[in-house]
């Protein structure tokens, strides 16, 4: 176990699989950071749209205010209001769950569809929605947001120059999309943990994180350089699945900062 680990790095993405955002502090709430994956992109059946087939999601600017985003791709921006509670609602798809969502107007609609050639909306999670942690992992009824499947994700900084170590030309902590960034530990230590204090908060380690082919990705251009997916394929394959990172449960709300000391307990 390392000594003086500390949190280096705290994102969020407000759009699902649009831009994050890198920030010095921020609040953890019942979804996970507070402001992470609130909104999304649904096609015309209501089923969630990803980077995994529209790339150019990726290079979708997101800015937050308190009362909305502001969205940029090239010269075209867009400011989006956070819908009311009384805006239309929409049953919407998201790895199977299904989840009551708050739509956010004709104008974003038109704006994303014209920007990826295709119908779609955008769509609010509410403060009363209950979006469900997998039961076999949530010990006490978890939420999470738009998230693939849990509030936070935590990757460290010497798991990626292992990374690195291997490719012809290294890749930021970008393309793996974390929350949580910690550094002073030693390479893929993180396998073994199993619950951390992060500055005043618990977490509980729930699964490692599964690896799609969104890493191959340039977050920047949305090409694909699928060398980084071969080398984890050659070197973080464990019992069938490309593993990358360590999915998180919080235990309470409360604020973290850059500089957090962070402890392992178990």
């Amino acid at each position: 176990m390392a000594d003086g680990m500390t949190l280096s790095g705290l994102f969020i993405y407000p759009v699902k699989s649009c831009a994050g955002i890198a920030l010095t502090a921020a609040t953890l709430d019942r979804f996970g950071l507070a402001g992470d994956r609130r909104w999304l992109l649904v096609d015309a059946a209501n089923r969630f749209l990803s980077q995994r087939s529209l790339p150019a999601m990726g290079q979708v600017s997101v800015a937050i205010h308190a009362d909305g985003l502001t969205l940029g791709h090239g010269d075209h921006e867009l400011r989006v209001q956070t819908p009311a509670a009384d805006a239309e609602r929409r049953r919407v798809e998201v790895w199977g769950d299904e989840v009551e969502a708050l739509d956010a107007g004709e104008t974003a609609a038109r704006w994303f569809s014209a920007m990826l050639g295709q119908p779609c909306r955008l769509v609010y999670m509410g403060n009363d929605a209950q979006r469900r942690v997998d039961p076999d992992y949530a010990a006490h009824g978890e939420t999470v947001s738009f998230a693939d499947g849990f509030p936070l994700l935590l990757t460290t900084e010497a798991s990626l120059a292992a990374i690195n170590a291997s490719l012809d030309a290294p890749v930021s902590m970008r393309r793996f999309r974390p929350n949580l960034v910690i550094r002073g530990s030693a390479p893929f230590a993180e396998d073994g943990w199993r619950r951390l204090q992060i500055g005043e908060h618990s977490f509980t380690v729930a699964k490692p994180c599964t690896r799609c082919a969104i890493p191959a990705l340039d977050p920047d251009t949305g090409t694909v350089h699928p060398a980084l997916n071969r080398v984890l394929a050659a070197t973080r394959r464990i019992d069938g699945a490309v593993l990358f990172g360590q999915n998180l449960l919080h235990a309470d709300t409360g604020d973290l900062r850059l500089g957090d000391a962070v402890r392992v307990l178990d």
